[in-house]
């Protein structure tokens, strides 16, 4: 009897419960159907990376592929232009996370640190407009600044009695260009997250460390870095689970047939082999893989920070 008082109490709750709260729930509808049609349904057609493409063919009606339906695999790691493009996109990335993940913390505690709020909000302005620029405007500034012969910093370097640099034209020196723009693009953007999670930091600390005597920079080390420490972590966690990514603007509004070795990344392999070449199979093999890796990367990243007690993502 008791069991049953306390299950009908249970029910009677949660029945109270729905009538207090269904509006919420009613407002994952659309968010919910959205995530099904537009998420879910679609990653079906993961299948298309173990059978043999056929576009009058379901996913379920294609044929297995050969070694087990890892054929498409095995031809994307004896190709020269996947295992280029893999390397390319695990170096920039790489470059993007040591140049780029810190430069918004260094300009969000600058920004922190300013007394005069009407220079502080210019700067912050100032600083995440290029966010809202598409690549390709970038990539036509890019090319109006460090075109080789008629570019803007290189007229005024041979003006200056020094030899024009080729920004766009060598490996190396496109690698930099491209890290720096990356940087310049998205690092007001990023600075803002920053700035929020320091907003939430208690003054008093900071007074307390000044009356302790800690100077600017040790109040930054001790009080502000600390406060903001678990926004880090989680933003370096996405970044690392974002390694083996790559958008396709950015490096194809920048590449050229002269840097094609180090500017052909996985975004642009897909581009010609799949859409391009029509090499559906294999390009959802290299997809998948992509994530499969980007997701491990994520996992591995989220279990670090937890082991150094850290929150974490999941």
């Amino acid at each position: 009897m008791k069991g049953m008082q306390h299950k009908s109490t249970n029910i009677q709750m949660t029945q109270k419960y729905i009538r207090r709260y269904w509006s919420l729930y009613a407002m994952l509808v659309l968010p919910m159907l959205y995530f099904l049609v537009f998420r879910y349904i679609p990653m079906t057609y993961i299948q298309i990376a173990f059978k043999n493409y056929s576009i009058v063919k379901s996913p379920w009606e294609m044929p297995w592929a050969g070694a087990g339906g890892f054929e498409y695999f095995i031809r994307a790691f004896q190709n020269k232009d996947f295992l280029d493009a893999l390397r390319n996109t695990l170096t920039l990335n790489l470059l993007d996370l040591i140049f780029g993940f810190p430069a918004p913390i260094l300009l969000a505690l600058i920004l922190n640190e300013l007394p005069y709020r009407g220079l502080k909000r210019l700067t912050q302005t100032v600083a995440y407009m290029p966010h809202f620029l598409s690549w390709v405007i970038i990539a036509g500034m890019a090319l109006q600044l460090f075109a080789p012969t008629n570019g803007l910093l290189n007229i005024w370097l041979q003006k200056l009695g020094m030899q024009p640099i080729p920004f766009l034209n060598q490996s190396h020196y496109w690698v930099g260009t491209y890290v720096t723009l990356g940087i310049w693009q998205s690092v007001g953007w990023n600075t803002i997250i920053y700035l929020a999670a320091i907003t939430s930091i208690n003054p008093e600390l900071y007074e307390a460390a000044a009356i302790d005597g800690a100077n600017r920079l040790r109040r930054i080390w001790h009080v502000t870095l600390p406060g903001i420490r678990s926004t880090i972590v989680v933003l370096l966690i996405l970044s690392l689970g974002r390694i083996l990514g790559s958008d396709f603007d950015r490096p194809y509004a920048l590449r050229n047939p002269l840097v094609k070795e180090v500017s052909d990344v996985m975004s642009i392999f897909i581009y010609n082999y799949g859409i391009r070449g029509l090499q559906f199979s294999l390009t959802t093999a290299v997809g998948l893989f992509q994530s499969v890796v980007s997701v491990s990367f994520l996992l591995f990243a989220d279990y670090l920070a937890k082991k150094f007690g850290e929150r974490g993502i999941i």
